[in-house]
């Protein structure tokens, strides 16, 4: 399966800053940041919306990992998004404190303000982020597309059946390489 593109896709790259570069993850982090970075410049190129989402902290729910529960704010320097993303003033960014990036921010408004029916989600963590922002999109009416070789996660078991079991519920499946044709066959 591949991912096919509409009118007007956005791309939306989830949590690739500088606080995540050096985690244990799956796939390297430096690829998943260099093919999202591909893909930002092509969507850019095509005049398509591209959307930087960063974590800046957590939702105040208690969890097993934070049994007292309570908001939790991460460190100002590591929410900076990386710099070979290339951000641009065109780019839409938002910031989250939820796993997903709908529920906490204006994204939703900000997609529909420039007629985008569709994201095309690459980022970390494939479990988390990027799998929580697919499943509140595809709610929300939006067709989803994941970019397989620009994401990834600290388990690879997790990973897996994040792509095995629940990404074929929610959307396409393709690679940079397929997006950037699409793209180039527009």
């Amino acid at each position: 399966m591949s991912i096919q593109l509409e009118q007007t896709p956005a791309l939306v790259v989830i949590d690739l800053q500088e606080g995540l570069r050096g985690y244990p993850t799956v796939h390297p982090f430096d690829e998943v940041v260099a093919n999202s970075a591909k893909l930002a410049d092509a969507f850019r190129a095509q005049g398509l919306p591209v959307v930087l989402v960063n974590v800046e902290g957590a939702a105040p729910g208690r969890t097993a990992r934070n049994p007292e529960g309570g908001a939790h704010t991460l460190p100002p320097h590591t929410t900076v998004l990386v710099p070979e993303l290339n951000q641009q003033a065109s780019d839409i960014t938002v910031t989250k404190r939820t796993l997903g990036a709908f529920l906490s921010t204006d994204l939703d408004a900000k997609l529909k303000a420039v007629g985008a029916t569709q994201i095309v989600l690459t980022g970390i963590s494939t479990t988390s982020g990027v799998e929580s922002t697919a499943r509140s999109a595809y709610e929300l009416g939006y067709h989803v597309g994941f970019v397989l070789d620009a994401m990834t996660d600290v388990s690879e078991a997790a990973h897996d059946a994040s792509i095995e079991h629940q990404f074929p519920k929610l959307g396409e499946l393709g690679t940079t390489d397929e997006v950037l044709q699409a793209l180039s066959a527009r």
